[in-house]
């Protein structure tokens, strides 16, 4: 039987990040054994009680730590609730009392912990902007020799931005961050807009499902997607009432990264100016590029340029319609 992938997923969730999260605990490869919250698509208290919330309804005490709450050095902007809602999660009318409380420790404190306590076994899995891989790596400069590897969902290198016409959002909102873990020299690979903006979902879909599952955890999940579906049919009509499925295509690539093509070759990212954001990657890699930072030294990163929309479509329909929901916990 292979060995399952254990993980610490880093998440601001945020939507996609409820679709990754039940992802990620549905698929029998998979073992997360913590959740590490930031600020992003809502402020990091708010991620943290989402991240409770959305493991405890769907029977699970994974352990949460939260994070950060501010960019390593930009200036702090809003959440974007007309996109994720207010709360993240689309504006749920409601809430059951799951229960749940984050870990003592800090974020970046508990990856360390983890990370030192099982060297060279686990992945961690980050969708949102990169503080907490940030600040862990200040605290043990050695981590990306104790990591296993780090899948992240970022960036964009051909694609469009989503913030800005060259910036995808999650490194957009902590720069500095990204262009400190994309130079740290562990075994990294980024699924970013390249890919991410070739796999979308209908509201329907999740619909459908928790009706057939009939559980809290799917009811919250279509409830949140319907409201993230609105914000990208008023941007993206042609899509139907559907939504780019972002953060799952992390956990895709984790599991099967056969479905992906990828080009491997240095990644920085711009720290300021109009450029803020853009991940900037050597495709050429045999220039001597004069401009500081491009050196043969510098750490190589794998990117995801192409997928296989319909395999990953149908690895999350099978995924997503298994038998792996519990009985909520409920305090």
């Amino acid at each position: 039987m292979q060995a399952k992938h254990k993980v610490i997923f880093d998440t601001d969730p945020g939507v996609d990040d409820a679709m990754a999260l039940y992802f990620a605990m549905a698929h029998p490869e998979i073992d997360v054994i913590a959740v590490t919250t930031t600020f992003g698509n809502v402020t990091v208290q708010q991620a943290t009680t989402n991240a409770l919330y959305l493991t405890r309804i769907a029977g699970s005490d994974i352990p949460v730590a939260q994070g950060a709450a501010v960019p390593m050095n930009k200036t702090p902007g809003q959440p974007p609730a007309f996109i994720h809602g207010a709360d993240g999660l689309g504006n749920l009318p409601s809430r059951v009392d799951a229960g749940g409380q984050a870990q003592e420790l800090s974020a970046a404190e508990y990856i360390v912990k983890m990370a030192r306590a099982y060297p060279g076994e686990i992945t961690l899995v980050a969708v949102a902007p990169l503080g907490n891989l940030g600040l862990a790596l200040r605290l043990e400069p050695n981590l990306p020799k104790l990591l296993k590897k780090v899948v992240l969902m970022g960036g964009t290198v051909l694609e469009p931005g989503n913030v800005s016409p060259v910036a995808e959002a999650n490194i957009w909102n902590d720069p500095d961050s990204a262009d400190l873990v994309f130079t740290a020299g562990w075994d990294l690979a980024i699924v970013g807009l390249d890919v991410t903006h070739r796999v979308w979902m209908t509201s329907a879909y999740f619909k459908d499902l928790a009706a057939k599952k009939k559980h809290l955890a799917l009811d919250t999940l279509s409830h949140a997607v319907n409201f993230y579906c609105d914000f990208y049919s008023s941007i993206r009509p042609e899509l139907g009432h559907a939504c780019f499925c972002h953060d799952v295509l992390a956990f895709v690539y984790l599991v099967k990264p056969e479905l992906f093509k990828t080009k491997t070759g240095r990644v920085r990212v711009a720290t300021e100016g109009i450029g803020n954001g853009q991940t900037m990657m050597d495709r050429h890699g045999g220039i001597p590029y004069p401009q500081a930072g491009w050196e043969a030294t510098r750490p190589q990163t794998v990117v995801c340029m192409e997928v296989d929309t319909a395999a990953t479509l149908k690895l999350i329909d099978d995924t997503l319609s298994g038998d792996w929901l519990k009985p909520s916990l409920t305090a």
